[in-house]
């Protein structure tokens, strides 16, 4: 089964939210990683240099690492939940 781990600013970040929220409602399991915490600093500094991320959420695809992408996209989570597969880095 597929699950994606969504990358997250906080509770205040609504785009965050909405893709908590549309990845439930899909049905597709998740788990969230705040980026806010100095826990989590290392994990922020590969999101942004090595994925080039620069903003959240940075949704990644567990059973497929190459799947990935930044933002709310409501597009990519119903292409996911249709198993239709999404490859590499894209943004709006």
């Amino acid at each position: 089964m597929t699950t994606v781990t969504v990358y997250s600013t906080g509770r205040g970040c609504v785009r965050c939210m909405l893709t908590c929220r549309k990845l439930a409602e899909a049905g597709i399991p998740s788990r969230v990683i705040d980026l806010t915490t100095q826990a989590n600093s290392h994990t922020r500094q590969y999101l942004t240099d090595d994925l080039g991320y620069s903003e959240a959420p940075v949704v990644i695809v567990d059973d497929e690492p190459d799947q990935h992408w930044a933002g709310f996209r409501p597009d990519l989570i119903d292409r996911l939940a249709a198993g239709i597969p999404h490859t590499g880095r894209d943004e709006p």
